[in-house]
C-alpha cells in the first residue's frame, strides 16, 4: 500500500517518519491554518487533540494532560521556532495569542510532540515540545499583501516579500499589525455594585500589536530574526486594581536573532551549529485605590521585567553501521540580564528591584537502534547544569514495534524537569501581598505511554494512546499561613493518567477531517482531589469540504470540554464551541 506519511524533525533533531519518532506527534500544516481560519497560534493549539486553552483577557494559557496551573505562562511546554527556543528567561513563558512573536500566516507547519522531551531539549520540554517551521522565500515568489477588518473595530494587515534567487539564496521579510478596540462593554457579576459601574467595564479591552520577521538563507547558513510588541488593556480588575479604569494595561515586547549552520558531510555526519541572542521586555501599568473610597486620583503602579540572553547549540548526527542513528550535542545559555521591578509613580515608592544573572550548560546523546526490520529502539539522555540549583539527568526510552505493515505500537518512557523561573524565585510585591520563594526546587515528571497507530487508505490513520504521569515538586501558587502573602511552593506530588483516541483522513478530492476524544485525570495523591483547570473530557471534530474543487472550501470545527474546578473550588460548567469558515 502506497502511504504518504508525515515527517517530523523536532522529535529527534533529525528528519524522520512520524511512525519512527519516539513520541506521539501531531502535524498542523499551513493549508489547515488557512482553511480553518486560525488567527493565532492559540487557535492552532486549541484544535490539537488533548490540548485546551483558557484566556483571562490578557494572555492565553495552554493545558495538556490535565495540567494548566494558575500564573503558569505555558512554562510546561517548550516552544521552538525553526528549532530556536522562544520561552523567555523571566517567566519561562511561551506566548501563543496576540502576544506571540510569529504571524500564523508565516507558518509552514507546526510539529506538536507530546511527552517529556528534556533528554534532547532540557527545561520546559515537560509535557511536550511545539516546533514551528516557518515559510521560506521560495514559498512566496514575490510580494504578498493581506488586510482584513472585523467587528469590535478590529483591523489586521500584513506585507510580506519572499523570493528564491538564481544562486540558491532565499529571503523572506514580513511586517504585520493588528488593532482592536475590543468589547465596548463587558459585564462582570463579581463587581456588580453602584460603586463599580454596576459590573460594567467600558472601553477597557483594547488589543494591538506589530511584528516583524526576517528569514534569509545562503548555502548552509540561515539567519532568522523576529520582533513583536503587544499592548493589551485589561478589563477584569486583576490583581486588585480599580475596576473599569482603562489605564490598566500590559505591554510585552520580544525579539531574537538566530544564525544557524547546517551541513551534511557526504552520507556520514549531519552537523547543526546555532548561535543566538534573545531579548524580552514587559511593562505593566496597574491602577490602585489605596484609600478604598473609589474617589480619584488613584495611584499608578508600574510593574516591569527585562531580560536578555545569548548562547549556542551544536549538534551532530550520523548513521553508524547501518542500524544506528546517533545524535549528540551541547547547549550553553548565558542569562546576562534577569531584572524585575515594581514601584508607585506618584508619590514614588519602590517595592521591588531584583537583578540577577545565571548560566545553563548541557550535553546530550541519543541512539536510534534498528534491532530488527520491525523493531526500533531509541535511547537518549541529557545532563543539564544550572548555576542556580545544580545538575539534573533526564533519560528517554522508546521501543517501536511494527507487528504488520502500516501498524505501529510505541512503548515510551521519559523523564523531564522544569527549573523554577526568575519570577517564581524572586518576585516580591508587598502591595500585592506577594513574597519571594527562593527555596523552590525543580519540577520533575516521569511519563509512561503506549501508542497504537494504524495507517490505511492513502492518507488515513487511527490511533489510540494511554499515558501515566508521575509529577513531583509541581510548582503552584499558595498562601503563606504566617502572613497571608502569596508565594510559590512545591506540591508533594501529582498523578495523572489518560486515554486518547483519534481518527484522521485526507482524500485527494480535498475532503479531510479529524475526530478525537480524550479522557484524562490529574490529581493530588494525598487527598485524591482533582487539580484546578483540569477537565476530564475533551472531544473535537474537524472537517474540510471542497465546495468548488481547489477554489472554495468550507471548514467546520467543534470543540467540547467538560466542567472544571477553579482555584477556589467552585466549578465551571462544560462547553461546546463551533466554528465555520469559508475559504477561497
Amino acid at each position: 500500500m502506497n502511504l504518504k506519511l508525515d515527517t517530523v524533525f523536532g522529535a529527534s533533531k533529525f528528519q524522520q517518519k512520524v511512525t519512527e519518532a519516539p513520541s506521539s506527534v501531531t502535524i498542523i500544516t499551513a493549508d489547515e491554518i488557512q482553511k480553518y481560519g486560525y488567527r493565532t497560534l492559540s487557535d492552532v493549539l486549541q484544535s490539537v487533540p488533548g490540548f485546551y486553552v483558557t484566556n483571562d483577557r490578557n494572555y492565553s494559557y495552554i493545558g495538556v494532560d490535565g495540567i494548566s496551573r494558575p500564573t503558569d505562562y505555558n512554562t510546561h511546554l517548550l516552544m521552538l521556532i525553526d528549532g530556536h527556543r522562544v520561552n523567555d528567561n523571566i517567566f519561562n513563558g511561551a506566548y501563543v495569542a496576540s502576544e506571540a512573536i510569529l504571524d500564523p500566516d508565516l507558518i509552514q507547519r507546526v510539529e506538536i510532540i507530546r511527552g517529556p522531551g528534556s533528554s534532547l531539549y532540557g527545561a520546559n520540554a515537560f509535557l511536550g515540545v511545539i516546533n514551528i517551521i516557518t515559510k521560506q522565500g521560495r514559498d512566496l515568489k514575490g510580494a504578498e499583501v493581506s488586510a482584513d477588518a472585523g467587528s469590535l473595530q478590529t483591523y489586521r494587515g500584513r506585507t510580506t516579500y519572499g523570493q528564491q534567487y538564481a544562486n540558491g539564496s532565499e529571503l523572506l521579510l514580513s511586517e504585520s499589525f493588528y488593532d482592536s478596540k475590543g468589547n465596548h462593554q463587558l459585564f462582570f457579576p463579581e463587581f456588580n455594585s453602584a460603586s463599580t459601574n454596576n459590573g460594567i467595564a467600558q472601553d477597557a479591552d483594547g488589543d494591538q500589536f506589530h511584528s516583524t520577521f526576517l528569514s534569509a538563507t545562503y548555502r548552509d547558513f540561515s539567519l532568522r530574526a523576529g520582533y513583536v510588541s503587544r499592548e493589551k488593556h485589561v478589563p477584569t480588575g486583576s490583581f486588585g486594581t480599580v475596576f473599569d479604569d482603562p489605564r490598566t494595561e500590559t505591554t510585552d515586547a520580544r525579539a531574537y536573532a538566530d544564525l544557524n549552520y547546517h551541513h551534511a558531510i557526504g552520507d556520514a555526519w549531519e552537523v547543526n551549529a546555532r548561535g543566538f541572542y534573545d531579548w524580552y521586555k514587559y511593562d505593566g501599568v496597574f491602577i490602585y485605590d489605596y484609600s478604598g473610597t473609589r474617589v480619584p486620583p488613584f495611584t499608578v503602579n508600574h510593574d516591569f521585567a527585562r531580560g536578555d540572553w545569548w548562547g549556542f547549540d551544536i549538534s551532530a548526527s550520523r548513521r553508524v553501521a547501518e542500524r544506528h542513528h546517533v545524535t549528540l550535542g551541547t547547549e550553553e545559555t548565558f542569562n546576562a540580564k534577569q531584572v524585575q521591578g515594581n514601584y508607585d509613580q506618584t508619590p514614588y515608592v519602590l517595592y521591588l528591584s531584583s537583578h540577577h544573572s545565571s548560566t545553563q550548560a548541557s550535553v546530550y546523546l541519543q541512539d536510534e537502534f534498528a534491532i530488527r526490520k520491525n523493531l526500533l529502539l531509541t535511547a537518549g539522555m541529557r545532563y543539564d547544569q544550572y548555576s542556580t540549583f545544580g545538575g539534573t539527568l533526564n533519560p528517554r526510552l522508546g521501543l517501536i514495534l511494527s507487528p504488520q505493515e502500516n501498524t505501529d505500537i510505541k512503548f515510551l518512557y521519559g523523564q523531564a524537569f522544569r527549573a523554577p523561573d526568575d519570577f517564581e524565585l524572586h518576585y516580591s510585591a508587598p502591595l500585592l501581598s506577594f513574597e519571594p520563594s527562593p527555596n523552590l526546587r525543580p519540577e520533575t515528571i516521569k511519563t509512561t505511554e503506549v501508542v497504537f497507530e494504524r495507517y490505511f487508505w492513502q492518507r488515513a490513520s487511527l490511533s489510540a494512546s494511554g499515558f501515566y504521569n508521575q509529577i513531583d515538586h509541581l510548582i503552584s501558587q499558595a498562601t503563606d499561613p504566617t502572613n497571608g502573602f502569596l508565594h510559590f511552593v512545591n506540591l508533594d506530588g501529582v498523578r495523572g493518567k489518560g486515554l486518547e483516541f483519534q481518527f484522521s483522513a485526507k482524500r485527494p478530492s480535498g475532503w479531510e477531517g479529524r475526530l478525537s476524544y480524550t479522557l484524562q485525570e490529574s490529581h493530588n495523591p494525598l487527598d485524591g482531589k482533582p487539580l484546578s483547570d483540569s477537565p476530564r473530557h475533551l472531544a473535537k471534530v474537524n472537517l474540510i469540504a471542497p465546495l468548488l474543487p481547489r477554489k472554495l472550501f468550507a471548514s467546520f470545527e467543534g470543540q467540547g470540554i467538560s466542567r472544571r474546578l477553579t482555584v477556589v473550588d467552585s466549578k465551571v460548567g462544560g462547553s461546546f464551541v463551533a466554528n465555520v469558515t469559508l475559504y477561497i
